[in-house]
């Protein structure tokens, strides 16, 4: 499934600065279970090595950013599925 945060995934662009170098795809919930889940229903960006792990600024390293990626992605999802499918897909609220 494509991305539900990025519309348009060609070109590919990082979606937090819109580079279009060095791009990777970045799965918002991780884990082995979380991965496929993420992959199934769209949980995913791209994102420009810098934004992804190749920097301390990188999703992989910075909680800010991964929890705003993941608050992002929960509303997006919550705006046409409700709270409680959230829950029993990904196991944890972010909104509040």
């Amino acid at each position: 499934m494509k991305s539900i945060l990025q519309i348009s995934e060609a070109p590919r662009r990082c979606y937090i600065c819109r580079s279009s170098y060095n791009v990777h795809l970045h799965h918002i919930f991780g884990g082995t279970a979380n991965r496929k889940q993420s992959e199934k229903h769209g949980f995913k960006v791209f994102l420009c090595g810098f934004h992804h792990n190749m920097s301390n600024e990188g999703v992989h390293f910075n909680r800010e950013l991964d929890l705003k990626l993941k608050r992002e992605c929960q509303a997006k999802f919550e705006e046409t599925h409700s709270r409680e499918e959230f829950m029993k897909i990904i196991g944890k609220n972010y909104l509040d």
